[in-house]
């Protein structure tokens, strides 16, 4: 199984764009935000489940990196991978890479927690989404 998983897709529109003509931070913010729900949909943590089950994710961590600016007009995707899966939370980095190049314009690294919403505090993951997540670790080949 490979360890990307394509998340997003979307375009820049003008209205993303700030007075220096570049999308602004906080629509980078919401392509990685969509590209993290879509992710956690393909592990199972799905909005069905975590409806069903009182269950949540909370951010405990987010770092961007900007490479290169995008501007109104380009065609942007994500792809993501997942770096680390724990008891309680996942450790994962979204790229975002310009649709017509592929070139890198933006990395996002996450690290989030299952929570029960009812007893809002942490709890673990099922057995199934561990399961899941971990079928998209990177393998580790002989160096």
């Amino acid at each position: 199984m490979s360890d990307r998983i394509t998340t997003y897709k979307g375009t820049v529109y003008p209205w993303h764009c700030d007075h220096v003509g570049h999308m602004n931070v906080m629509w980078y913010v919401g392509k990685f935000d969509e590209a993290t729900w879509n992710l956690f949909a393909v592990i199972g943590l799905t909005p069905a489940y975590l409806r069903q089950k009182s269950r949540g994710m909370a951010a405990v961590q987010q770092n961007i990196t900007y490479k290169r600016e995008v501007l109104a007009g380009d065609i942007v995707e994500v792809q993501s991978h997942i770096l680390e899966v724990r008891d309680k939370a996942i450790r994962f980095v979204h790229e975002m890479r310009d649709g017509q190049t592929g070139d890198v314009v933006a990395l996002c690294e996450l690290t989030g927690v299952h929570i029960d919403r009812l007893a809002r505090k942490s709890c673990p993951f099922p057995d199934a989404v561990r399961t899941s997540a971990s079928a998209f670790l990177p393998s580790l080949s002989p160096a």
